[in-house]
């Protein structure tokens, strides 16, 4: 499974890196960062290279776009724009918090509800989506999250859509904080599976 982390300058590191490493825990996945250059700066100056080109994003077969303090230039920007072509289609695509204004901007998310953080959320409403005071929402193959904190529904999403429940629930488990894994995992789960495909009976 190819997945891309769509990142930009000045990204929340909650959002790409909580991604990158959950969805690494993956089997058989490889999860890498995705953006406008080789090197990519964080809100709080936190320098990451080897960053893939953002067209890997366009091959991928998961995308996930974080969010960041420059998401409106980014948008602004018809170059970096324009190199940007998901397919909701073929590709799993999520977005989180201001990532949901990206979406909006490629025209992926028309007139669909979707989620997105407080501060991101007149951006986003002015681009003409209807935002939803809700952690996580997502419409077949796409979804959108708000809060920083939202990271793991975005990602257990994901998982569960690309590896199926029991992976998601496994990398969770996993991650959840000692003491609290059972309350942690059923949260986590609790948000997402309304959204995953009714799985599919098989009649003898």
């Amino acid at each position: 499974m190819k997945i891309g982390i769509l990142t930009f300058d000045g990204f929340n590191e909650l959002d790409s890196f909580v991604a990158l490493a959950l969805l690494n825990r993956v089997p058989g996945w490889r999860a890498e960062l995705c953006g406008p250059g080789e090197r990519l700066t964080s809100m709080n100056g936190v320098v990451v290279s080897n960053v893939q080109p953002i067209e890997f994003a366009n091959e991928c077969d998961i995308v996930l776009i974080g969010s960041g303090v420059r998401t409106r230039e980014v948008v602004a920007d018809g170059a970096i724009m324009a190199r940007i072509a998901l397919d909701p289609v073929r590709q799993i695509i999520g977005a989180q918090c201001s990532g949901a204004l990206i979406l909006a901007k490629l025209g992926l998310i028309g007139d669909l509800p979707a989620c997105t953080d407080k501060s991101s959320k007149p951006w986003v409403a002015e681009a003409g989506v209807d935002v939803l005071d809700a952690p996580f929402v997502a419409h077949g193959n796409m979804a959108t999250a708000g809060g920083c904190m939202a990271a793991h529904y975005l990602s257990a999403w994901a998982m569960a859509r690309g590896a199926g429940e029991a992976a998601a629930r496994d990398v969770i488990d996993y991650v959840a904080p000692v003491g609290e894994k059972a309350e942690t995992l059923a949260r986590v789960m609790d948000v997402v599976t309304p959204f995953l495909p009714a799985p599919v009976v098989e009649v003898v």
